[in-house]
C-alpha cells in the first residue's frame, strides 16, 4: 500500500541524497506519499532507475519523480543536479541522507584513505548540497534543510571514529548555518532516526567484534534480532520538517523516536530562545559538581 501521511506536501519539491536504499528510500516513499515531487540522487544508477520507477507508480497526478546519478562529494555534479531540479521543478526541501560508517578499528590501525573518504561523504557530502541550495532558498526567503545525524553526533563511538567525528561535525555545521539564515524563512535541522536495521548494520555484523568491539557488536546482534527502530519513524519526522507545520523550528537535533516533535510548534518561543536539543558542552555545575567551574 502507498505510504499515507496526514501532512500534505502537494506542490513541494524535495531533493534527496542517497534516496535509493534504506532510510533514504523510506523517506522518498514518505515524501511521495505526502504529495511531494522528488529528485533523487545517488551513485548507483541502476538502483536509482528501479526506485524511480517504483515511486512513479505510486505518485499521484501532478507529482514529478526524477532521479540523477551524482556523487555528493562532487560539487560540480551536485550543483548541476540542483540547478536542473530548480529549473525543471522548483525546489523547497533538501534532505541530506547519504552517509557511510567508514572503516572499523582503532584510529591508528584503520586505512587512512578509507577514513578520509568517510569524512568526505558524511561531512563534505552534506555541506556541498547545502551550499548548492542556499542561494535559491535565500532568494525565495523559504526553504527546509533536513540533515541525517545519528548516535555518532552525541556519543563516542570507539572503533567507528570517522562516522562519529563526521556526524558531530555536520550537526554543528547545520546548527551554525541555521544561525546564518535567521530571519530568512529557512529552517535547518538535524535528525537522529534511531538504531536502524539497514546496510550499515550489516556492515557492522560482517566486520565482527574484533573490529567494532565486543560490546558494540553484541548490541548490534541484539538490534538485528529485535528488528531495530522502524524506518517509518525517521521518515515521518522528515515529512513533518518538510512541511509548513514545522515553520520556525530550526537549529535543532531531533530524535525521531524519543522527542515529542509533533507538539513542538506549540512551543516555538521556548525553542527559539533555548539551547535545548542542540550540541553543547556539559559543565561540572550541570552535573552538581561544586568544584569544577566558576
Amino acid at each position: 500500500m502507498p505510504y499515507q501521511s496526514k501532512i500534505d506536501l502537494t506542490g513541494r519539491v524535495a531533493f534527496i541524497t542517497g534516496g535509493n536504499r534504506g532510510l533514504g528510500l523510506e523517506i522518498a516513499r514518505a515524501m511521495v506519499g505526502a504529495g511531494a515531487s522528488v529528485m533523487l540522487c545517488a551513485r548507483d544508477a541502476k538502483e536509482l532507475e528501479s526506485v524511480g520507477q517504483e515511486l512513479r507508480e505510486k505518485a499521484r497526478s501532478g507529482q514529478q519523480i526524477r532521479w540523477q546519478k551524482a556523487d555528493v562529494t562532487d560539487a560540480l555534479e551536485i550543483g548541476a543536479a540542483v540547478e536542473q531540479t530548480i529549473r525543471d521543478l522548483g525546489l523547497h526541501v533538501l534532505v541530506n541522507n547519504a552517509g557511510v560508517y567508514g572503516p572499523f578499528g582503532m584510529i591508528e590501525e584503520v586505512d587512512w584513505a578509507h577514513w578520509v573518504q568517510a569524512l568526505e561523504i558524511n561531512l563534505y557530502g552534506s555541506i556541498i548540497p547545502m551550499r548548492a541550495v542556499l542561494p535559491h532558498f535565500k532568494a525565495h526567503r523559504h526553504g527546509k534543510i533536513i540533515q541525517l545525524s545519528g548516535g555518532g553526533a552525541t556519543n563516542p563511538l570507539p572503533r567507528i571514529s570517522a562516522y562519529a567525528a563526521s556526524k558531530a561535525a555536520i550537526v554543528r555545521f547545520a546548527e551554525t548555518v541555521s544561525e546564518e539564515c535567521k530571519g530568512l524563512g529557512i529552517d535547518i535541522n538535524s535528525i537522529a532516526p534511531g538504531t536502524l536495521n539497514t546496510r550499515l548494520l550489516d556492515e557492522v555484523l560482517a566486520a565482527g567484534p574484533d573490529k567494532v568491539g565486543a560490546e558494540f557488536f553484541a548490541r548490534s546482534v541484539k538490534q538485528k534480532d529485535s528488528g531495530g527502530v522502524p524506518l517509518v519513524h525517521g521518515a515521518e519526522l522528515v515529512v513533518f520538517l518538510a512541511s509548513t507545520a514545522s515553520n520556525g523550528i530550526t537549529g535543532k537535533l531531533i530524535s525521531a523516536l524519543w522527542d515529542k516533535w509533533a507538539e513542538w510548534p506549540n512551543h516555538l518561543s521556548e525553542l527559539s530562545n533555548s539551547d535545548a536539543y542542540t550540541l553543547r558542552r556539559i559543565t561540572g555545575r550541570d552535573r552538581g559538581f561544586a568544584w569544577g567551574d566558576k
